[in-house]
């Protein structure tokens, strides 16, 4: 308590300030001492938290606000500066490095601390944090990013370039850090151009001052008053260097540099999630437009050279021809051009992440606030290519023209049974495609008669594939939130039990028994503003863990699911012993799968409750059965929880 009491002495000259300029009263500071005491005593625990800190801190942000309205609303008079006039900043400082003493692994207390001091308007300080940062952890792309801004906002482009190289040495592989260097390259251009307009200089090469410059005039009166001047070497060499100034500027307005910095950046890091970076960069950052388009064009021709075959280069160099610019007939030629280049492409490939890029394109432009002509030009071309051999039983074109035939309005009596057809041929070119046969349910729902049902149970049936969330999206199609808890429990039972016929569904049977909780725990609770049954409420979840237990293939991650439900569950009725109860039933179940958690989560809640000795003997009870390195990962956590 000493360093409490030091901490409360510290505090006494600026209180005082603050009362003698009538900005708080002695009633204020007395409760202001009140809190700092709490905090500080929060300070000095044995385990310290982080959230103490930076409870403290906000406390003292909002006295600091506090402070600054009252000055301005009495508007004092007095310019003499006083220890209450940056005591509270200073004190949100001096938090922060105490906080950063015990926590410097943090970068996120790191990177508060830099947005506090660049708020206040501490330039040195920012500068000095931002050092100390990246000393402890030079691998982290974010602190060199705010402590080049940092300098950029101070008019230092020379210091924000160095950070940003000496980090891309040590992060090469960081796509935030290139964007942000070709960001400030970029800026720097278009600050060079401002200030060069502002001082007359052109940035237009030694040919163009020759032939339009007014680098030389043959009209300069001069001239014929002293013929030959400037025709000696001795004034050949200055102009010489004129026009390689010239030159440079040129190349300089240009991009030059930018255009550098995106080669360097593509040899060191060749991937498709840079160039859509820097693609997305240099479309939407304020160039002159023909600047903008030499920079994309570099980019392309970078990308064509990099990565050839990729199907996201493929989509990015199709883009090319729908900036956001292009209006009117040039959309429509952008359009086609960009489909007519991704249909050759796909054909050449044959390969399905190429259709699945071409699909995508097809229902973005579809789905567009587009001409209805040009989007049955698109749909017609998707149909073109599915016809040919190698694009028959693709499953992104496939359900992509299901999708779009769907979601078409036609006034044709003869459209629905055109589009079943259709989705019915494409599920028997390709029975397993999970997202087909989730494109044919969406379209059997629409448009046929009493027949989703026996299709989604069809689909089931085929062993779909894809993705776990293709096949999870097949899988529960038929659950529907408007439908009753009890219907769709009893929907849950038999997906469940169909589930565990096919040993590869493992992660859907787990996903729909995590689905099978949250209904159950709706069928459970009782009516709102009836008073329920302890007896009965507990009866019924007793029984419901036993029969999940018995009946189906229960994992760590569901009992987690089903403890985490009943612990946030009120309504136990009258008798107290119920809840516990039902929870020791789920942590032994759950405990046979996953001890350490399972044992925490017990304890967790028997500490919250009063018993925290039971709760203790859990941890050491499952400390014996564990190996060392889950006991001292166990013994850890228990020890943050009960500190």
């Amino acid at each position: 308590m000493e360093r409490v009491q030091f901490q409360q002495e510290q505090m006494l000259d600026e209180l005082k300030d603050l009362v003698e300029k009538h900005l708080f009263t002695e009633k204020e500071t007395k409760q202001i001492m009140k809190k700092r005491t709490a905090f500080e005593t929060a300070l000095v625990r044995r385990v310290a938290k982080k959230a103490d800190f930076l409870r403290y801190a906000s406390y003292e942000m909002g006295l600091e606000q506090l402070r600054r309205k009252r000055v301005e609303r009495t508007k004092s008079e007095s310019t003499i500066p006083s220890i209450s006039d940056y005591a509270l900043v200073r004190r949100q400082f001096h938090i922060f490095e105490r906080a950063l003493k015990k926590f410097k692994s943090d970068v996120g207390l790191w990177i508060q601390y830099i947005q506090v001091a660049q708020r206040e308007g501490a330039r040195a300080l920012v500068g000095r944090i931002t050092a100390r940062a990246l000393q402890l952890h030079p691998n982290r792309p974010t602190l060199y990013i705010l402590a080049a801004s940092h300098e950029l906002s101070h008019q230092s482009p020379s210091s924000a370039r160095t950070l940003l190289q000496r980090g891309i040495r040590l992060n090469e592989e960081s796509v935030e850090l290139w964007r942000e260097y070709v960001k400030m390259e970029l800026g720097f251009i278009e600050s060079l151009r401002r200030r060069w307009d502002i001082l007359g200089i052109n940035g237009r090469s030694a040919d163009e001052t020759r032939d339009g410059g007014e680098a030389i005039d043959t009209d300069d009166p001069s001239r014929h008053i002293m013929p030959g001047l400037g025709d000696t070497a001795a004034t050949q060499e200055p102009m010489e260097e004129e026009i390689e100034g010239a030159d440079s500027r040129k190349e300089i307005m240009q991009g030059a540099i930018v255009k550098s910095v995106m080669t360097s950046a593509v040899q060191a890091l060749p991937n498709i999630e840079l160039f859509e970076a820097l693609k997305a960069l240099l479309t939407d950052y304020p160039s002159p437009p023909a600047l903008r388009q030499a920079m994309l064009e570099h980019l392309y021709e970078l990308l064509r050279q990099t990565l050839p075959d990729h199907a996201g280069a493929i989509k990015l160099l199709a883009g090319r021809f729908l900036s956001p610019d292009v209006k009117g007939e040039a959309f429509v030629d952008g359009l086609r051009q960009a489909s007519e280049e991704l249909v050759r492409r796909a054909e050449d490939s044959a390969r399905e992440d190429v259709f699945q890029v071409y699909a995508a394109f097809v229902e973005e432009w579809c789905g567009a606030p587009i001409d209805d002509n040009m989007k049955e030009y698109l749909i017609s071309t998707l149909r073109s290519l599915i016809q040919q051999r190698h694009a028959r039983a693709s499953p992104s074109l496939l359900s992509s023209h299901i999708r779009l035939l769907t979601k078409t309005v036609n006034g044709d009596s003869t459209w629905p049974a055109k589009v079943l057809r259709t989705a019915r041929k494409y599920t028997k070119q390709a029975p397993e495609s999970a997202p087909i046969w989730r494109a044919r349910l969406d379209a059997e729902r629409r448009f046929g008669k009493g027949v989703a049902e026996d299709v989604w149970r069809e689909a089931r049936a085929a062993g779909v594939a894809g993705s776990a969330e293709e096949v999870e999206a097949v899988w529960t199609w038929g659950l529907f939130p408007e439908d009753s808890a009890e219907d769709r429990l009893k929907i849950h039972e038999e997906l469940l039990k169909e589930s565990m016929r096919n040993a590869s569904l493992g992660g859907l049977h787990e996903t729909l028994l995590i689905s099978y909780v949250r209904v159950m725990h709706e069928v459970q609770k009782p009516e709102t503003g009836l008073t329920s049954d302890q007896g009965s409420v507990s009866a019924k979840w007793l029984h419901s863990i036993r029969h999940m237990a018995s009946a189906y293939l229960t994992s760590g991650a569901v009992w987690q699911k089903v403890f985490t439900t009943l612990v946030e569950e009120e309504n136990w009725g009258s008798e107290p012993d119920g809840k516990r109860q039902v929870l020791g039933e789920v942590y032994e179940k759950w405990q046979g799968k996953d001890a350490v958690e399972a044992t925490l989560e017990w304890a967790r809640w028997l500490l919250g409750n009063g018993k925290g000795k039971e709760g203790a003997e859990a941890v050491v009870a499952c400390g014996r059965s564990v190996g060392e390195e889950e006991r001292a990962r166990l013994e850890k956590r228990w020890m943050s929880m009960v500190g």
